[in-house]
């Protein structure tokens, strides 16, 4: 379990020896700046392989440098030492990107109706290579073999989409389709052990009931068509991983912890949601949906949307910040208990956005709301701390 911990007091009330502290120093220490490192050599990467692409601009000027730059790359592996191996590396991965990458906007570029049907297979034939490679341990460069397994994936993925757009695919199948890319992500960044491909795999996840973001000219924006049921769906994804946390080895249970997390995160945004605007449950997905998808005119759809709220569970937003506020409460006390600290920094941070949300939009002109809310605190806070001493003298 990763915990945080003041090396400097356990050292003086004796738990730790000055040296065990030191070593528990220098080990974080190795973690943050190996952390530091690759988040700039992937950027790095990343950067000029597509820098690279756009700049030459030619497919062909694009393969031979993607060729050259890979095979001075291997050289570089071959002959030179340790220290210098993270320029080999860095060397192949941008080539083999020039490769894949470039060979991929020529197809979308120039064959459009074809490069689905080549980048999907293709895509996985690269990224089951590199698995199969990965798993036996026949190349030496995990970090190349991990990351050209991402690359084959983007290409799959990616070419399954172009397909997807082509023949306009819609529910239920575009669904399933979202449920399959959450799916890759996850088991990818499972495989791999990387927890931020893990964390991706929930944006087609929400994206199933629709749940996303938007662009607009200085505004980037959240939204959720359906808050309850994104609410229901991300509830279910947490509760599954809080079950397998205490069954699974540490390092599976990471890739489940992180899974807990970014959906209680987007379950807080849509919570969000519910609180300011309240939900009519079901209206977009099996309701009369919005205006613009397909109505001949808006006095119809107004007309189909009232009959259809008539009948419909509808939760007012009032009723929405009072189980949020609840939620949020015990999942900060659980969280505390458990030592989930990405939980409760979560549960933390969306209380305080919860409490200057409704500071504004319910209780801005009402004093009285916050001396009822901040003496009730008080006695809460007693309790939470003679529940804690309760369960740590039972060891619950």
């Amino acid at each position: 379990m990763h915990v945080i911990a003041d090396t400097e007091a356990l050292v003086a009330d004796g738990t730790l020896t000055p040296d065990q502290a030191a070593i528990l120093e220098r080990r974080s220490r190795e973690v943050m700046v190996t952390l530091a490192v690759n988040a700039i050599l992937c950027f790095g990467i990343l950067a000029a392989t597509v820098g690279f692409i756009f700049w030459l601009a030619d497919p062909f000027l694009v393969a031979i440098v993607g060729g050259l730059m890979l095979a001075g790359g291997l050289a570089v592996l071959a002959r030179a030492g340790v220290n210098y191996a993270m320029f080999g590396n860095s060397a192949v991965l941008i080539g083999v990107g020039m490769l894949l990458g470039g060979a991929t906007v020529e197809l979308v570029d120039r064959y459009e109706q074809l490069a689905g049907w080549v980048l999907a297979p293709g895509g996985v034939l690269v990224a089951l290579i590199c698995l199969w490679r990965w798993r036996t341990s026949a190349w030496s460069a995990r970090f190349v073999l991990g990351t050209v397994l991402l690359m084959g994936l983007s290409m799959h993925l990616g070419g399954i989409e172009i397909l997807a757009q082509l023949h306009d695919l819609g529910p239920p199948w575009r669904n399933l389709l979202l449920l399959y890319y959450a799916v890759a992500l996850a088991g990818t960044g499972w495989q791999l052990d990387v927890r931020l491909i893990t964390a991706a795999a929930l944006i087609p996840f929400a994206q199933i009931l629709e749940t996303g973001t938007a662009y607009f000219h200085a505004v980037y924006a959240f939204y959720s068509p359906e808050p309850t049921l994104t609410i229901l769906q991300m509830g279910l994804l947490i509760a599954a991983c809080m079950w397998g946390v205490v069954r699974v080895s540490e390092r599976d249970a990471r890739h489940l912890r992180i899974l807990a997390v970014m959906g209680f995160i987007i379950a807080n945004l849509c919570a969000l949601v519910g609180s300011i605007w309240g939900d009519v449950v079901g209206e977009h997905l099996w309701g009369p949906g919005r205006y613009r998808d397909g109505w001949a005119d808006y006095e119809t759809y107004s007309a189909a949307r009232d009959a259809f709220r008539e009948a419909a569970l509808t939760i007012p937003e009032l009723t929405y910040s009072i189980l949020w506020a609840i939620t949020l409460l015990a999942t900060i006390i659980w969280a505390a208990s458990r030592t989930q600290r990405g939980l409760f920094n979560a549960a933390l941070t969306f209380a305080a956005i919860h409490f200057y949300t409704q500071m504004f939009e319910s209780f801005s002109d009402e004093p009285l709301a916050y001396v009822v809310g901040g003496l009730g605190a008080i006695p809460l806070a007693w309790g939470v701390w003679r529940l804690n001493q309760w369960m740590v003298a039972r060891k619950i």
